[in-house]
């Protein structure tokens, strides 16, 4: 019996971590039939851990609590990790797009906030931004917002991973050069 106790507890271990779940939107929709009017129900939903890792997934079923898990386990299996300045915020400014969705995330200094819409703000909520400045050019469309801005983040590079693949330092590609510009100035 002890066993069985200790292989439970293992199996909750290498369970992921806490995980954030915001709901972005539920729509009803109905489908017409002999007896009258079939509802069913569509949920979009992220998933992050607030540090750094986000997925979004959407489901659909007849009742709104099935929708949500649905949709809960498909932004578990989709997540992505996202690269963060200080933990905090963005590396640099991008724009992402997902059909009419255009979306445009901007770097912000500490104490800015979150300022963005409706489903972006869902996002960096759970991907534990805390420092940022989005708006969204286009479609006001939950899904395409947030598929465009989840576009734009996994587009995004840290200027270590970009530093590496040119064999170069971290400086050089911030702008950061020492030496040479001090001269230059001189």
């Amino acid at each position: 019996m002890a066993r069985n106790n200790d292989r439970q507890d293992r199996s909750n271990q290498r369970e992921e971590p806490e995980l954030i779940e915001k709901l972005v939107g539920i729509n009803r929709v109905a489908k017409v039939v002999k007896g009258g009017r079939r509802f069913g129900f569509a949920a979009l939903v992220v998933v992050g851990d607030g540090r750094g890792r986000a997925g979004f997934g959407t489901g659909k079923a007849r009742e709104v609590p099935e929708a949500i898990r649905k949709a809960t386990e498909g932004a578990k299996r989709n997540m992505v990790r996202v690269p963060l300045r200080d933990g905090r915020t963005l590396h640099h400014d991008i724009k992402g797009r997902y059909g009419a969705g255009n979306v445009l995330l901007r770097a912000a200094q500490a104490g800015t906030g979150i300022i963005a819409g409706g489903p972006m703000r869902a996002v960096f909520e759970v991907l534990g931004v805390q420092d940022v400045v989005a708006k969204s050019i286009g479609s006001s469309n939950p899904h395409n917002m947030i598929k465009a801005t989840f576009s734009a983040l996994t587009s995004m590079q840290a200027p270590r991973s970009v530093a590496q693949k040119r064999g170069k330092r971290v400086g050089d590609i911030l702008g950061k050069r020492g030496g040479e510009d001090q001269a230059a100035a001189s």
